[in-house]
């Protein structure tokens, strides 16, 4: 009996001793919105999916002085990768985008009603897009290039006055590049967006031009599962034979927060604090991410 005392506690002294040291290595790991940025690809046989939604009102603009009738635009947008390769270096995926605009000063949450009345709203999935994420260099897992094709599901970019979305095709290439601090407190993310709008000029305003868009985020690590960050992002379009430039500056922060091992939410806000053919409003965002 006083062996099997013994031998009980032994037992139960190792589980507690492999438990207390498998938290502090998940805790040294970190989670997902730690060390999973979207600098960072995912192995052979999982998944990373991500839901986006973000509100975009306006009720003014570069284009008149002081305020305008309401404008709202509202982007859903779902992107799905897997790995293909066992080094994480090679994603493949796909996203879809779904669109809901209200004009003509209907409140921002009319996005949601979804009624198509003629001459204030409009909605439907808008473009489709087969994306590629790799690693260029081995010795780098924290830079990365995703490249997606936008094929546009849209007949006209524009009826009875409401915009919808662009009728184009887009070549879209990001560049990613994460830094986290000694400490593991703080980090630091960059992204350069470019994307490539060809097609029929009189189709889109947005054909034949280039449009560059560099970001800058900060984010701070109470914990592991747990950010809050600050952005900052421009936007520049080139013409490259459409004769239309346009360009924007924005700022804003968010949080985002593991809720469980698989699943996190983020939320973030943007202000558009200055620009040149462009609207002056704001955005709300909101996104699910699951990885497994």
């Amino acid at each position: 009996m006083k062996n099997l005392k013994i031998i009980s506690i032994l037992l139960l002294f190792s589980i507690i001793t492999t438990t207390a040291s498998s938290q502090e290595k998940e805790e040294k790991a970190g989670s997902v919105i730690q060390t999973l940025t979207p600098s960072k690809l995912i192995a052979r046989g999982h998944f990373d999916i991500k839901w986006f939604n973000n509100l975009y009102t306006q009720t003014e603009s570069t284009f008149s002085d002081g305020t305008e009738p309401r404008e709202t635009f509202f982007t859903s947008t779902v992107e799905g990768y897997t790995g293909v390769s066992d080094t994480k270096r090679v994603n493949v995926g796909l996203i879809l985008e779904f669109r809901s605009n209200v004009v003509a000063d209907r409140d921002a949450l009319d996005v949601f009603s979804f009624d198509g009345e003629r001459g204030t709203a409009r909605s439907g999935f808008t473009s489709i897009a087969p994306s590629v994420k790799v690693v260029p260099f081995a010795t780098a897992s924290n830079f990365s290039i995703q490249s997606s094709f936008f094929i546009p599901l849209v007949d006209n970019e524009v009826e009875e006055g409401v915009f919808l979305d662009q009728k184009g095709f887009i070549w879209q290439n990001r560049f990613f590049y994460d830094y986290t601090f000694p400490g593991d407190a703080f980090q630091l993310f960059t992204e350069l967006n470019a994307e490539l709008n060809f097609g029929d000029e009189t189709e889109s305003f947005a054909n034949n031009s280039l449009n560059l868009t560099p970001g800058v985020f900060f984010s701070y690590f109470p914990s592991s599962k747990f950010t809050v960050l600050a952005l900052a992002q421009h936007s520049q379009r080139i013409d490259l034979g459409n004769n239309f430039e346009q360009d924007f500056t924005a700022v804003g922060g968010g949080a985002k927060y593991q809720l469980t091992n698989e699943l996190n939410v983020e939320i973030l806000y943007t202000n558009f604090v200055r620009g040149s053919n462009t609207g002056l409003g704001e955005t709300f965002n909101l996104g699910l991410r699951a990885v497994f």
